[in-house]
């Protein structure tokens, strides 16, 4: 009987860890919509907008990058869990707020901050037991990236729709506390379905510092990933541009509503949860760059193209879903090439900084939006965007060791991986 039930205990594993971080992305999702739709809408400020954006992602880096040490030590469960549960307070604080005694710009923006400082850790620890669920399940790594892939894209689908929906009907308020549900559901998914001990190898006892400079030394040695960081952290600062003031000011001066931002996202997510689900499934056997640089060129610049061009709404929807399905293409591509990169001692700390240095762009994206468009005009604002987006996308796919492991650092031993995927991953790039 117990033999019986190591499966179905392995394949939770990897279901709970898609839950919660599908409940967990929605979430986020569903305020890239709906905070600075209200912020827009109650002050008229584009660079009000870009202040509140910054309040939550700035903490979010900051204190993302300096939870990997601990995560490693503490373990991920515990960690992605009470950062969960903060935030479902910093969330139901909002509206109560509003509707008692108001909701001023700087009470927003540090209840924002909360959310940011909780989400980060939050999002690393759930990124943690990616490697271990999957191994648990039997399948190859690319395929685990590709199915998280399709959650978070499933996410990016639902969560916009969701605050378009929710925002229009209801106003913002209320799409708060639908967040807070679905961060306390993220919360209530990893207890019941991750083991109560640490995902990660356990790392000997050594000071915080010492933890934190073996991640560094590491991501030092690593030119693919440092590469692949930089890379991130420009697209998305561009993407958070886009998101946080290009979208929402497009939206106002075309007289069209939250409703068809939401549809604009989701026709995106929705393509490309369809590429990752592809990808989860073929995805050890591509040629790894090649996928990359195909994926993000039809992703990246005709998106700014159409919004540029002053394209009808259905025919920027349907730029965006093409871009979709290019795009759903290359997280789980980067994915892979991390995880498999990464010694499992260090995971923790290791996709901290990566994670953190990759998001660092983030809080000065909607600032960046509000500049551009003060300095070029909205359509040149959108070509400025998506210049500088395709030039960033280039500079990875210049290195060619995108199949190779990792060279590691004195005295960690690299994650393992199973059969299956070791022999996919052989013929990766060939």
């Amino acid at each position: 009987m117990t033999a019986g039930r190591a499966p179905e205990r392995s394949r939770r594993r990897l279901v709970g860890v898609l839950g919660a971080n599908a409940a967990a992305w929605s979430a986020t999702r569903l305020l890239a919509v709906a905070v600075p739709w209200f912020v827009l809408s109650t002050t008229g400020s584009a660079t009000a907008t870009g202040l509140i954006v910054f309040a939550q992602m700035a903490p979010y880096v900051i204190v993302q990058m300096l939870a990997g040490p601990l995560i490693d030590r503490i373990g991920a469960r515990r960690v992605s869990i009470v950062c969960d549960l903060i935030a479902v307070v910093a969330m139901a604080a909002a509206p109560t707020l509003y509707v008692t005694v108001g909701l001023p710009l700087w009470t927003l923006m540090l209840v924002m901050a909360v959310v940011g400082a909780a989400d980060g850790p939050s999002n690393i620890a759930k990124g943690v037991f990616v490697p271990e669920a999957t191994r648990a399940a039997g399948v190859p790594i690319e395929r685990g990236t590709g199915l998280v892939g399709a959650i978070e894209r499933t996410a990016t689908t639902i969560g916009p729709a969701l605050a378009g929906l929710v925002v229009a009907g209801f106003g913002s308020p209320a799409a708060f506390w639908v967040t807070a549900a679905l961060f306390a559901a993220g919360a209530a998914i990893v207890a019941a379905t991750q083991p109560s001990g640490r995902v990660a190898a356990v790392a000997e006892p050594e000071p915080y510092r010492a933890r934190f400079r073996a991640g560094t030394a590491f991501l030092r040695n690593e030119p693919l990933l440092r590469s692949i960081v930089a890379m991130v952290a420009v697209t998305n600062l561009l993407d958070q541009a886009v998101m946080a003031i290009l979208l929402p000011v497009w939206a106002r001066r075309h007289d069209y509503g939250p409703a068809v931002i939401g549809l604009l996202i989701s026709a995106f997510g929705a393509a490309s949860i369809i590429a990752s689900l592809i990808a989860a499934r073929v995805g050890e056997r591509l040629n790894r760059r090649r996928a990359y640089v195909i994926g993000f060129v039809i992703g990246g610049l005709p998106r700014f193209a159409a919004l540029a061009l002053g394209l009808p709404v259905w025919a920027v929807v349907a730029v965006f879903a093409a871009g979709g399905l290019g795009s759903g293409f290359v997280n789980p591509i980067i994915g892979a090439v991390t995880y498999q990169r990464i010694p499992a001692a260090i995971l923790g700390r290791v996709r901290s900084l990566t994670q953190a240095l990759s998001y660092s762009g983030i809080p000065f994206g909607g600032l960046a939006g509000g500049a551009a468009i003060a300095v070029a005009g909205m359509p040149g604002a959108i070509w400025l965007i998506g210049a500088a987006y395709l030039v960033a996308i280039l500079l990875p796919a210049r290195r060619a060791d995108w199949a190779e492991p990792a060279a590691g650092v004195p005295g960690v031993v690299p994650a393992p991986r199973s059969a299956e995927s070791a022999d996919a991953t052989a013929t990766v790039g060939a």
